[in-house]
């Protein structure tokens, strides 16, 4: 079951570094935020191991058609560039400085539209080295799903369109989700769109952006533009732990489906969920992800950014969660992703939410997916070369 809540690209702690010698393999940690745990003794924080690995150690490598990999790849470019030279790129500059992304941009810029798989394949294989990417838990990595709504409104409340989509206030507030249900924020002006069912416009917060059909046949796309500050809880495992849902089938069509057939206990149930995500309409051709730039539908991955650097290529290794054409579900999904978007919910050093696009079909494959799985960093051939002196680096939580 994806659990993506987009759009909420929290920012996570600066950490300090300190260098100790290793053995013949370089492998380095990243060590994420300490967090509280329910239980006794409490479980060790969060790590990641990064270490050399080669092309033949991808599982599938050269069996991924690259399609759509190089505009996507030309989008994170087009982030990083607006970067200061000497701006480090992902956590304690772990995929090196802006500086160093240059030359293998500068390279992929020069790759016409429609460029063979072969030819992709050798531009990575010449300007990336890969990094074996590990939970130093021992734990199984995670990849869910999300995709990009789509519902109807109107410009004008209605009969029919009587719940609102909101812009953010000037002002931040801390308004709870039921407070603004029940007229907070009425008066205002920020009403700027209503919709017909007030489960959409939950799963719309969820996702944080989607297309709008309006009244007037034509479509408009929406996007995160803040939200009140709340931390978010997940309707989906109370929803679990209470038997509402059975755990084995939950996904949000099962979860979107109850909530419509009981509008009562779904209004409780929703308002449950404290925080409120605010829109504004963006004229992308795409939904916009934490970088600033269009996704890419089955390309653009969400990630923690503690671990992983944004705009980063990562191969990734996981299963299908439902069948496709003559795809059995469970058969492997290999393929090439960029880390372009972040997500409350997206917390871990192996922790991915894969972009799926838009609509019903793209629901199905995102609602379903909940996969465990393993991925690799492609890293600037450039920064690989700094790594390869016998050091480990240990990133810890500044004190």
């Amino acid at each position: 079951m994806g659990g993506h809540y987009h759009g909420t690209p929290d920012k996570s702690q600066r950490r300090g570094i300190k260098s100790i010698a290793q053995g013949a393999m370089l492998s380095f940690s990243l060590l994420g935020l300490s967090f509280l745990a329910a239980c006794t003794p409490p479980e060790a924080a969060p790590e990641i191991k990064v270490s050399p690995a080669s092309y033949a150690m991808l599982p599938g490598w050269g069996e991924d058609g690259l399609e759509g990999v190089l505009p996507a790849l030309l989008n994170s470019c087009k982030a990083i560039a607006k970067q200061a030279n000497d701006a480090p790129i992902g956590p304690n500059a772990l995929a090196g400085n802006a500086s160093d992304w240059q030359a293998p941009c500068a390279a992929a810029r020069q790759l016409p539209a429609g460029t063979s798989t072969a030819t992709l394949k050798s531009f990575f294989e010449r300007w990336f080295v890969p990094f074996q990417a590990e939970d130093m838990r021992g734990k199984t990595g995670l990849f869910t799903g999300y995709y990009e709504a789509e519902l109807e409104a109107s410009r004008k409340p209605d009969s029919l369109h009587k719940y609102p989509l909101y812009r953010a206030p000037k002002s931040p507030t801390t308004l709870t989700r039921a407070e603004i249900d029940a007229g907070g924020l009425r008066g205002q002006g920020l009403e700027f769109l209503w919709v017909k069912d007030p489960v959409d416009a939950f799963f719309l917060q969820i996702q944080g952006s989607g297309i709008v059909r309006l009244t007037d046949g034509s479509d408009i796309r929406v996007g995160y533009a803040g939200n009140n500050g709340h931390t978010f809880v997940a309707i989906g495992k109370l929803m679990i732990e209470e038997g509402i849902v059975d755990r084995q089938n939950a996904s949000m069509q099962s979860i979107r489906a109850w909530l419509r057939a009981n509008p009562a206990e779904a209004h409780v149930m929703m308002n449950r969920n404290p925080r409120f995500i605010f829109f504004h309409e963006i004229k992308e051709n795409g939904p916009v992800g934490a970088m600033g730039v269009t996704l890419t539908a089955g390309r653009s991955l969400a990630v923690d950014p503690a671990f992983v650097p944004l705009g980063l290529p990562l191969w990734l290794d996981t299963t299908w969660p439902v069948s496709h054409g003559a795809i059995k579900k469970g058969a492997p999904l290999r393929r090439l992703m960029l880390a372009q978007d972040v997500g409350a919910a997206i917390k871990g050093p192996v922790r991915g939410d894969f972009f799926w696009g838009s609509g019903e079909d793209a629901l199905t494959f995102a609602g379903a997916m909940k996969n465990p799985g393993q991925w690799f960093m492609l890293l600037p051939a450039s920064v690989a070369a700094r790594k390869t002196p016998q050091v480990v680096d240990i990133v810890g939580s500044l004190k």
